[in-house]
């Protein structure tokens, strides 16, 4: 066999056929694992950025469904967390339903049906909306019913600077909070910083 590969490859008897040393190979390690201390905090608060980015996109769509289904139905439509006997809490980090509101008695009964479900949030983050507020109800025109406007403020455990926002207008519309100035910090849109505390 080494026949075969000196006719096809053909290396000259004074040339050695060199590897790493283990001098090389430890230092290629150590810069790796520097790289790596000076990437991983950095790192860490990229997935936390990713995570709460996805539940704030996951709370929007939850707004938009229960606005059109107030539009859609011709019937107030209304976004709440649920307690066992079927009425709204302020909990808004435990699961939240949709539902319309057939009777217009705030609350789900048999004869009304949860459009959509969104699960609990990771335990140890907090949602929060207005103050003391259980529901967000739309109208059929797609407005706020009452004074249900706020704004949802997202805060993940142990890192408050990435906490983000919704704020829901009278009108009906959902605004997602943003980065407004550049200090890594979202402000809602009357640019007021997101905050936690």
């Amino acid at each position: 066999m080494d026949f075969m590969l000196k006719l096809i490859y053909p290396i000259p008897s004074n040339t050695r056929i060199k590897g790493f040393t283990l001098i090389e190979l430890m230092v290629s390690v150590s810069l790796t694992l520097i790289l790596a201390a000076i990437a991983f905090p950095h790192f860490s608060d990229f997935i936390i950025k990713i995570r709460v980015d996805n539940e704030i996109s996951q709370l929007h769509r939850m707004l938009l469904i229960t606005r059109n289904a107030a539009i859609n139905t011709g019937q107030k439509a209304i976004i709440c967390p649920l307690n066992n006997n079927f009425q709204c809490t302020i909990q808004w980090q435990n699961e939240l339903s949709v539902f319309v509101d057939v009777n217009n008695n705030k609350m789900i009964d048999a004869n009304e049906k949860i459009i959509r479900i969104r699960p609990a949030i990771p335990i140890g983050d907090e949602l929060f909306y207005g103050k003391g507020r259980n529901k967000i109800t739309f109208k059929p025109t797609g407005q706020l019913s009452g004074l249900a406007n706020g704004t949802f403020r997202y805060c993940p455990q142990s890192h408050k600077k990435n906490s983000r926002g919704i704020v829901v207008a009278r009108s009906g519309r959902v605004y997602q909070s943003s980065d407004i100035d550049n200090d890594s910090i979202d402000e809602n849109r009357g640019n007021k910083e997101i905050n936690c505390e």
